[in-house]
């Protein structure tokens, strides 16, 4: 952003400041291990155990009293020495006879009285001043110091040629303290000041300036004078020792710091100077004493171009202040400074001004300051900040006929944009305008003048940039700084707009288009604010990013997430979200085919593993449980009915019935055999399940029928659920006949598991290995069961039935079902699930 540019002049004003630090004291590379800073330490001598390396050396501010050879002639690099406000009574330049690189000696403020000569040569910068020298101390020495820039001596008495050795060098700055300087009441003496470029004269801060010599200068650039006390009695001595001095030509520059003086002195001196060739009068600290009685003071034809008087203090209370003010506004110069002061108005000139720079910082003028004033018309530049002014409009209409005004800053008043008395009016001419550190809102973007260029809104309370707003077709800097902005203002308004400074502001989510409505953009500042790092962030980094770092300052350090706290911090160019967590649309596609596809999976695993027709079984096995909680408990205390319960295919029925079950009733294994053991009346399943409970053990007859069978393989799931139910190993696997993994349907994996897993019985084709056989099985039956109690004949009854039946079955091929006995496996293979339908209302349809 473009600053307030210091006036051309106020090099002019500094010379002596650049006098000093330029062209006195010598830069060096301050390497760390070459500077030792010990001042303040209170030290009473020098330390012995400085590095040798040492090239800068501090000890100003102690309380060392002598300086010896010994203590710094082991420093042979060494080339500054502070020894600045100590005690030390007496230098012999011989001590620094081992240190030929020295370049820079400040033993200012000491106890000196007197100085032994020795010759030195590389002295650039020498300060002997602010000592109680009774005579410059000088020596013939001094004159072979041809690179020396800055000399500082102090003296209470002066003699013509006191500076002779050094007539012959052209120093940057000479400075005198004068401050114990004391002659009889009719003594003048005389010194000759060769060649300077600035003259620095210190005088007593607390007594009436009486010095009475006659000096002479040869060449003078810059003239300082610091601690002048004057009244109306001294003021006249004043003049008098100012006489010489400035009648040289080149004198431009003259510089009063710390002036105490009365009204009338003040004018007496203005008056001096008017018609001398000093260009530029500076006044540091200025204090009016007395009275301020109106004075006769003639504008005459003047080479001063420029006054600044900075901070004044007025000790008279009661005076005119058109006395005080016209004689200011009514000087015949270009550039008037006045700062820091009580003044609450300055006057508008009677006559066409030829003032073309006015600065009026920080004092206390209010609103009615130039107001209908018409004679300002060569004015380009004013700065009125820190004053107390409140109306922006009186601010325009102020300007309104000054009509060469370029530049204008109103910044840290208390301008209030809201105080409208009409249509808001400007200097048409006026390209650069301050407005910063006010108390303005949105509306000041109304009333702005129509050709500014430049624009300084930083540190208000703007929140948002109108739309509807006049369009500055001018504009090309813009600094809202510091404000409650949201977003980053578009270029509608400003097509001309290059540089933008929106920094500190509370822009969460700036727009990308802003880098596409404003293309002559060549820098923007918008670091600092509460980034909102979301999706709406991603297009604004990613254009960002696009540009040169030239153009976006403070990038990427000042650009960093507020939002979330997860991300509080981290750099903008750090921050990455997804295109689909960014993407609505994406976002809802990718759901819904993830779901479609999760669904698709699960299905087909569903149909895969046959889970529906597990989860039904499970049901029917949850019912049945649950009718079995409600049978009185007597009923459910009775034993074990059956050794065991045996399932196999119809196929394999003729080897079940002469092979296993003679052998096993042989053995007095009782078993369950559906045919004659199912209760008529209940549901297919019911009955598995209650027969193979009542069961200790399950047999299996496995075989490639076996495996067929939609029956079989229920009977194998409730033994098997049983068999975690319980917790006891209740399955016995007779393998009658080799099964192929390929033939098992992919639905029965718990029959694949069980086979793979568990130890199975094979029947063995050769008689001979039958033996063992029948043992395996016998020793699977090693316990005895309590069984009920049962009619004898009963049983005799079913089993010689059940013998009835199997013959029948043998001759036909197939077994009838019985009134009383449920043929599950044969009608499920055969009907296909249909006679399921017609069972009784405990039935249920077990597949679809």
């Amino acid at each position: 952003m473009t600053q307030n540019k210091e006036p051309a002049f106020g090099c002019f004003y500094f010379v002596c400041i650049i006098a000093l630090t330029v062209g006195s004291i010598i830069q060096f590379s301050d390497e760390a291990e070459f500077a030792i800073d010990m001042s303040r330490k209170r030290l009473t001598h020098v330390p012995k155990d400085l590095p040798s390396r040492t090239e800068i050396l501090d000890l100003s501010q102690n309380d060392i009293a002598d300086l010896r050879m010994s203590d710094i002639s082991f420093l042979s690099g060494l080339k500054v020495l502070r020894l600045s406000h100590n005690r030390i009574e007496s230098l012999d330049f011989n001590v620094f006879k081992f240190n030929q690189d020295l370049e820079y000696l400040d033993v200012s403020h000491n106890w000196l009285q007197n100085i032994s000569c020795y010759p030195v040569v590389s002295f650039r910068h020498l300060d002997l001043s602010f000592n109680p020298f009774h005579a410059l101390p000088m020596c013939k020495e001094f004159g072979n110091l041809t690179q020396l820039n800055f000399l500082g001596l102090s003296t209470t008495k002066f003699q013509q040629l006191d500076l002779l050795p050094i007539a012959h060098l052209h120093l940057n700055y000479l400075l005198l303290d004068l401050a114990g300087y004391y002659v009889k009441e009719m003594e003048v003496e005389s010194l000759q000041i060769l060649n300077t470029k600035t003259l620095h004269l210190v005088f007593h801060p607390n007594s009436l300036f009486s010095v009475k010599v006659n000096m002479s200068v040869n060449t003078l650039g810059c003239l300082q004078l610091s601690n002048i006390k004057l009244n109306d009695d001294n003021c006249q001595l004043f003049t008098k020792f100012l006489l010489e001095l400035t009648r040289v030509p080149s004198l431009l520059n003259f510089t009063l710091n710390h002036m105490e003086t009365t009204w009338q002195c003040l004018i007496r001196f203005f008056q001096f100077l008017w018609p001398r060739s000093v260009e530029y009068l500076n006044i540091y600290n200025l204090t009016i004493t007395e009275s301020i009685d109106e004075g006769y003071f003639t504008y005459s034809k003047t080479a001063l171009k420029a006054l600044s008087i900075e901070h004044i203090t007025n000790q008279v209370f009661l005076f005119s202040q058109t006395t005080l003010y016209t004689v200011f506004s009514e000087m015949n110069i270009m550039r008037l400074t006045i700062s820091d002061t009580p003044f609450i108005h300055m006057l508008c000139p009677r006559v066409p001004s030829t003032f073309r720079f006015l600065n009026f910082t920080q004092n206390v003028f209010t609103d009615s300051v130039f107001q209908n004033c018409s004679t300002l018309i060569r004015l380009e530049t004013l700065i009125l900040k820190k004053n107390g002014l409140k109306n922006l409009f009186k601010v325009g209409l102020m300007t309104k006929n000054m009509l060469s005004l370029e530049t204008l800053d109103v910044s840290w008043n208390s301008l209030d944009s809201n105080m409208y008395e009409g249509i808001c009016s400007w200097a048409e001419t006026i390209a650069v305008l301050n407005l910063s550190s006010n108390v303005l809102t949105d509306s000041v973007f109304r009333c702005l003048p129509p050709r500014v260029k430049v624009l300084d809104l930083h540190n208000n309370r703007i929140k948002s940039i109108p739309k509807g707003i006049m369009k500055l077709e001018t504009l090309q800097e813009l600094n809202v700084a510091s404000n409650s902005l949201t977003d980053l203002p578009g270029c509608g308004a400003f097509s001309s707009l290059s540089v933008l400074v929106i920094d500190h502001n509370s822009v969460s989510h700036p727009s990308a288009d802003f880098f596409q409505t404003c293309q002559k953009i060549s820098s923007i500042a918008a670091g600092n604010n509460p980034f909102r790092c979301t999706c709406e962030l991603r297009e604004f980094v990613k254009k960002i990013g696009q540009v040169s770092r030239e153009v976006v300052e403070g990038w990427p350090d000042s650009y960093k997430c507020d939002y979330p706290d997860s991300s509080k911090g981290t750099p903008l160019q750090d921050f990455h979200m997804s295109p689909l967590s960014c993407n609505t649309v994406l976002l809802t596609v990718t759901i819904g085919v993830t779901m479609l596809v999760l669904a698709a999976t699960v299905a087909f695993l569903c149909l895969y593993f046959d889970l529906p027709w597990y989860l039904r079984m499970l049901y029917q096995w949850t019912q049945t449980r649950r009718r079995a909680r409600n049978i009185p408990l007597e009923e459910l205390q009775r034993n074990l009915q059956f050794h065991a319960f045996v399932s196999y295919s119809e196929y394999d029925s003729a080897w079940v019935k002469n092979e296993l079950v003679p052998f096993l009733e042989k053995e007095d294994i009782k078993i369950c055999l559906h045919e004659r053991n199912f209760v008529p009346g209940k549901s297919i399943v019911e009955n598995i399940i209650n027969f193979i409970e009542k069961s200790h053990k399950s047999i299996f007859v496995l075989s490639p029928h076996f495996v067929q069978s939609e029956w079989c393989h229920y009977e194998l799931y409730f033994a098997h659920h049983n068999l975690f139910h319980e917790g006891s190993d209740n399955l016995i696997l007779i393998l009658l006949e080799p099964i192929p993994q390929d033939i098992i349907p992919s639905k029965y994996h718990k029959l694949k598991a069980l086979m793979a897993k568990r130890t199975y019985l094979a029947w063995p084709t050769e008689k001979s290995k039958r033996g063992l056989f029948w043992a395996n099985i016998r020793a699977a039956f090693n316990m005895k069961l309590t069984l009920v109690a049962e009619n004898d004949e009963t049983l005799k009854r079913e089993h010689s039935s059940w013998q009835e039946g199997t013959a029948a079955s043998g001759r036909h091929g197939n077994r009838k079902q019985g009134a009383h006995i449920l043929n599950c496996k044969h009608e499920a293979e055969r009907a296909s699930w249909k006679w399921d339908k017609a069972v009784n209302q405990y039935s249920y349809t077990i597949l679809n």
